[in-house]
């Protein structure tokens, strides 16, 4: 509540901050009753009245900690309120029993279940994925061109096996996180889960279809090999499109939609690096280009099984449930694996980078050797990390946005805290607030001297330079639903031509966007000092820090909401949360449609109506007795046993 005071409470009554290890620190807080009328015409004259404006910079400053606070009460909660509502999005997880024999038999049948919706997929795409409008390998092939010749089939195919993977998904969950309708909602700990070995078995047995699927969901990858080419050819592929390096008749910028011939790479300049590796060895011959994007792609993937279930131990969460909610969620596959996008990659190196920055953080070690300059084996490991995650921003650049939250991390370990930096008195300010103020800024001298050295290194090593700082914007021609300012904007601008006001839409784009960017910056530093504050783990954090980013980012893919899901997935327990980002990951995973040809409307209302159909033929094939099958077998159990009692 506004204007509410906290005070310091009993050890015994404290709750629990959302941090672990070296970042765990107890707060107790307990409101304050308000004050009275009588209290406040006490405190202040009755002719002062602050002015609205002055009101608004006030509460806006005292939000961000900016504004020296006032006499503090004894006992008073010198943290604020930062994090304290986010917070409650954690609790630790214990550690519970492997599966029973039945359960083990049920998860195979879920495992089966899931692969078998993988292989629909697969069939599928054969006839609606990306395929290329040259070297198509599956042209002329007579079994496997079927599909592309039976549009409505291939269609189908495609969503019952999308459906039925959700559906595997969904019912996995129980032996991850528990039954949704019970334990998720009262926020129990399941009775037993898998094991992270039959995790990992049914994410590889799920994974396997999509290595030798053709592209889907998307036809970026094909923008990647233009731009590849053009930085192979010796070209600038931040100031050349692919119709203008490449030509219109090329075989790569004939696959690339219309929408992207025509603009720069918006990439960073170690993924183009890489591409053009890639088109050294490759060529011009699409299809193999394609199978070593996906190898990049599975190895991005990889980074994120591997650290993924690491940083949720770290905070105290359960790998495994990390694990199905990040590593193995619909999105993740269908997108980031079948539509062969960078993002697996970026997310996978900034994973790895933050678990390895936090060993030598979390270390009980110096991170200097005794009287000498050069690091521990601790401190060795931070520098690793940040090299790491470094790296991954110039693979895309939203992963940036971590150097924040580990440097936050960094600081707290020499001595830094928030309420020596809100509240200490002007006159004693750098007295107290030393310690807090050097470690903070020793923190980003640190980490910005790495982040600044590897982004020269591989701008310069690459030959590619700092264009891509000039074409991060690209993508701002996509008007994109899922973005908020976006979606506010159109809608607005739809509604002014109904009402005959005019077509305004760009307009509210161009004040929108940049609005939101501002209100976006201003939550993120809002997150910093929650972290610094000890309210909020780093981890937790950078989640929720992603999550503000993409929703007030000016253009949002399906597949961006993996960079706030999987952080969260290490950190947020919270059964909200959690049943929020299950429902949002299998509804955007159904509802993004195939997009290899033009659909018309009987034909995607036939497919729809088909699927249903196979999907439940299918789940009937699999799942021999429903739930509702097992119910009224019970019954009839209990009813014969009282029968023979009488």
């Amino acid at each position: 509540m506004l204007g509410s005071v906290c005070y310091i409470t009993p050890a015994s009554q404290g709750v629990r901050d959302g941090l672990t290890g070296a970042h765990r620190r107890a707060i107790t807080v307990s409101p304050v009753p308000e004050p009275t009328a009588t209290d406040l015409d006490a405190s202040a004259p009755a002719t002062a009245q602050p002015k609205p404006v002055r009101m608004a910079l006030g509460r806006t400053a005292d939000y961000l900690g900016l504004r020296r606070a006032g006499a503090s009460r004894p006992g008073r909660d010198s943290t604020g309120d930062y994090g304290l509502a986010v917070a409650k999005l954690h609790g630790d997880e214990g550690e519970v029993g492997p599966l029973n024999r039945e359960e083990s038999r049920r998860l195979l049948k879920i495992r089966l279940f899931g692969a078998t919706g993988a292989v629909l997929v697969l069939v599928g795409a054969l006839g609606t994925g990306a395929l290329p409008v040259l070297q198509n390998p599956l042209a002329g092939a007579r079994v496997l061109s079927l599909p592309s010749r039976m549009w409505p089939t291939a269609l189908t195919f495609s969503l019952a096996g999308t459906v039925i993977l959700v559906l595997a998904w969904l019912l996995l969950g129980r032996f991850a996180v528990g039954r949704l309708g019970v334990d998720v909602m009262k926020g129990h700990t399941p009775k037993r889960r898998m094991t992270r070995r039959q995790a990992d078995r049914t994410l590889l047995v799920w994974l396997l279809p999509f290595v030798v699927a053709p592209p889907m969901l998307s036809k970026d990858v094909y923008s990647y090999l233009a731009q590849s080419e053009i930085a192979a050819r010796g070209l600038d592929p931040y100031s050349v499109s692919p119709a203008a390096g490449l030509g219109i008749d090329h075989v790569f910028t004939r696959s690339v939609p219309n929408l992207w011939r025509e603009t720069p790479a918006p990439y960073g300049p170690l993924f183009l690096w890489l591409g053009d590796g890639i088109t050294h060895i490759t060529g011009e011959y699409i299809p193999a280009a394609l199978v070593a994007h996906r190898a990049l792609a599975l190895f991005g993937v990889a980074l994120i099984v591997w650290a993924l279930p690491r940083l949720a131990k770290r905070c105290g969460v359960s790998p495994v449930a990390a694990l199905w909610l990040g590593a193995m969620n619909p999105l993740l596959i269908l997108h980031l694996v079948g539509g062969i996008h960078n993002e697996a990659l970026m997310l996978g190196m900034m994973l790895a980078g933050i678990e390895i920055c936090f060993r030598g953080i979390d270390s009980p070690e110096r991170l200097r050797r005794p009287g000498s300059w050069l690091p521990s084996a601790a401190g060795w490991l931070l520098l690793a990390g940040a090299v790491l995650l470094a790296a991954s921003a110039m693979i895309k650049i939203a992963s940036v946005l971590a150097f924040g939250f580990v440097g936050v991390a960094l600081a707290r370990r020499w001595g830094a805290t928030l309420p020596a930096l809100r509240h200490a008195p002007p006159r004693e300010y750098w007295q107290r607030s030393k310690r807090s103020v050097v470690a903070l800024l020793g923190s980003a001298g640190l980490l910005g001297v790495i982040l600044g050295s590897v982004t020269a290194a591989i701008s310069l090593g690459t030959g590619l330079g700092f264009g891509w700082t000039t074409t991060l914007s690209t993508g701002d021609v996509v008007r994109s639903w899922m973005s908020m300012p976006t979606f506010l904007s159109v809608t607005t601008g739809r509604i002014g031509v109904q009402l005959g006001l005019g077509d305004h839409t760009q307009a509210m784009l161009d004040v929108a966007r940049p609005v939101a960017q501002v209100i976006a910056a201003i939550l993120v530093v809002r997150w910093l000092l929650a972290a610094l504050a000890g309210r909020l783990h780093p981890v937790g954090a950078l989640g929720i820090a992603m999550g503000t980013f993409v929703l007030l980012f000016p253009f949002v893919q399906p597949w961006y909401l993996l960079w706030a899901i999987i952080p969260l997935a290490a950190w947020a327990t919270g059964r909200w949360f959690r049943i929020t980002a299950i429902t949002v990951s299998a509804i955007i995973s159904v509802v993004v449609l195939p997009t290899g040809a033009g659909t018309r409307g009987f034909q995607l209302a036939e497919a729809i109506v088909a699927a249903v159909l196979l999907v439940a033929i299918l789940t009937a094939l699999f799942f021999e007795e429903m739930p509702w099958q097992r119910r009224r077998r019970a019954k009839a159990d209990v009813a014969e046993s009282v029968g023979s009692v009488h």
